[in-house]
Parts: structure tokens; C-alpha cells; sequence
């Protein structure tokens, strides 16, 4: 196994369209597409990805704990050396309010996008408890 010292990094910035979520350097991000789940390292070839309403997004820094973002939408391209992930709205795992998440998700009235939003946001939550 690879020590951090001679782990390739990428750049990686997670933003969503109100705010800069997360930028920084990172040796894996994962992250659900249209396509599937994806897992990106250093000098993966180019690519541009469509993000699902309400996935998630999870990030391992060179440094720190691992980041779960809920995302709902939007982009990421990624390069040799960069991931940018541009969505719609974001939400890391630790700003998650998971009861009212959870009343959502119990809500027989609830939007389909409400829903969806909800059950990234759980999903977020459950990665990084788990981490």
C-alpha cells in the first residue's frame, strides 16, 4: 500500500451553485452518475459526468477525515490532475439536519425532488458515520 508521501493527489473543488463547498487536495473522489458510481484517482483520462438528483459525492483529502457531500445535480469533469464537481446544491454530511431529512422522507406530500434531496442527504450522513 501507498504511503501518503508518495500517493499521487489530484485537486479537487466541490461547488455548489450558492457556495464553494470544498476545495483541496485529494487522493480519491467517488461520486454516483447517470452512468453509475464512479471512483477517480490521479491521471485518470479526461472526462465529463452528469451527477444523479440526490447522490452523493465522497472525497479522501491528503489530509483529514474522509468528506460526504449530498448533491443534487449538476457536473463534474475531470482531468489528469483536477476533479471539479459544479452542483446544483450541495450539502456536507456534517450540516445535515438528518431528522428533518428523515420527516421528508415520512412525508406522504413530499415533492419527488424533495425526496430525492432527503434521501442523499441520509445517504451522506450514513457514508460518513461509516467512514
Amino acid at each position: 500500500m501507498a504511503t501518503e508521501s508518495n500517493q499521487r493527489t489530484i485537486t479537487v473543488d466541490l461547488v455548489a451553485v450558492e457556495r464553494e463547498i470544498w476545495s483541496g487536495q485529494a487522493t480519491f473522489v467517488s461520486a454516483q452518475t447517470t452512468e453509475g458510481q464512479i471512483g477517480i484517482m490521479a491521471g485518470h483520462e479526461p472526462l465529463l459526468g452528469q451527477l444523479v438528483e440526490g447522490g452523493t459525492v465522497s472525497i479522501v483529502p491528503t489530509e483529514g477525515e474522509r468528506i460526504v457531500a449530498a448533491v443534487h445535480g449538476g457536473f463534474f469533469s475531470v482531468t489528469a490532475d483536477t476533479v471539479r464537481v459544479l452542483a446544483e446544491s450541495a450539502q456536507l454530511a456534517g450540516e445535515v439536519d438528518v431528522e428533518a431529512a428523515r420527516k421528508v422522507l415520512a412525508d406522504g406530500e413530499a415533492s419527488e425532488v424533495e425526496l430525492r434531496a432527503a434521501q442523499a442527504q441520509v445517504r451522506a450522513v450514513e457514508a460518513a458515520i461509516s467512514a
